[in-house]
């Protein structure tokens, strides 16, 4: 394990800045394609990343770093973690995971109940928290959002990146998605670690309905507090990239109808093999930037249209 903190650049892309390494490496795209695993239920696609995580603890000794997926996607997999946790099977385990977040809603307090963080310990329970290794989410209550960010990135770095990152898919305009919180036409290129996006009025409202209807307790000052938010903080294109392994979960299409035309979309898209055009590509639509990892799974449910 490394302790080495590389250097930062920032790049401002239409208002949305990128953090990524002083010297990055040049990339060539390389479409490796798509085929989702149709399971029949949340349970089942919940049982299935559950398993992934178990290979990994199999295939690899010592910590595992793993990225959190918020929202309904990996709701079913913190409830079988938190089950997990409150016996003592699997305390080994528990006892290697480094948590990370990938996104947050910026600036708003720790303790607000529309934070990422509120929702999985209500769902992970607080035997998961006690027992894993290290919890590391984005500070979105600090006067310095960018230095913090980087303190943040850097101890993803100094663990070695992530082994797994649990990842979503989000609707956007004109059939395009988003992964983590990266937005069509923000700028994300393959050597952006992580951005600072502003944030629109209708993400607000989107983000605040879908914790009401999952069950979290918000208080009117919570509520307000949220609306006043600035920022999405989230993780980039380069660090979905170097993740040794990208685990996707898309399960309410039911409630978010556009997910069956902006999923097709990232299904049937061949990325160009010409490096500005692909560029073009992703930055339209950032859900295909899973396209390009070579070891990605997609659970899906059958009304996704697959």
């Amino acid at each position: 394990m490394t302790t080495h903190k590389p250097a930062f650049s920032r790049e401002d892309k239409n208002n949305n800045v990128w953090l990524s390494y002083a010297e990055s490496a040049d990339w060539r795209p390389v479409d490796k394609g798509l085929s989702p695993t149709v399971l029949p239920s949340e349970m089942a696609i919940g049982e299935a990343m559950l398993n992934e995580l178990m290979l990994t603890a199999e295939e690899k000794s010592g910590e595992i770093n793993i990225a959190l997926l918020g929202g309904r996607g990996a709701q079913q997999l913190h409830r079988l973690l938190g089950e997990l946790a409150a016996k003592t099977e699997h305390d080994a385990l528990f006892a290697r995971l480094n948590v990370f977040t990938q996104d947050a809603l910026a600036p708003m307090a720790m303790q607000n109940g529309l934070s990422f963080v509120r929702d999985f310990e209500r769902i992970l329970g607080p035997a998961f928290f006690e027992k894993i290794n290290s919890f590391t989410p984005m500070q979105t209550d600090s006067d310095d959002l960018e230095g913090s960010f980087i303190a943040y990135l850097q101890k993803l770095e100094s663990l070695g990146g992530l082994d797994i990152f649990f990842i979503g898919h989000g609707p956007e305009a004109n059939e395009a998605s988003h992964l983590a919180y990266i937005k069509p036409f923000s700028g994300a290129q393959a050597h952006h670690l992580a951005g600072l996006i502003p944030i629109s009025s209708s993400i607000l409202e989107h983000h605040i309905s879908k914790f009401k209807a999952g069950g979290s307790q918000v208080s009117e000052a919570d509520e307000q507090e949220c609306r006043h938010a600035q920022y999405i903080l989230t993780l980039g294109p380069a660090t979905i990239l170097k993740a040794k392994k990208v685990v996707q979960s898309v399960v309410d299409a039911e409630t978010a109808p556009a997910k069956v035309a902006t999923y097709q979309k990232v299904l049937h898209t061949t990325i160009s093999n010409d490096q500005a055009e692909a560029a073009e590509q992703l930055n339209a639509n950032p859900g295909l930037w899973v396209r390009l990892h070579p070891n990605f799974k997609s659970f899906v449910l059958p009304n996704l249209g697959v």
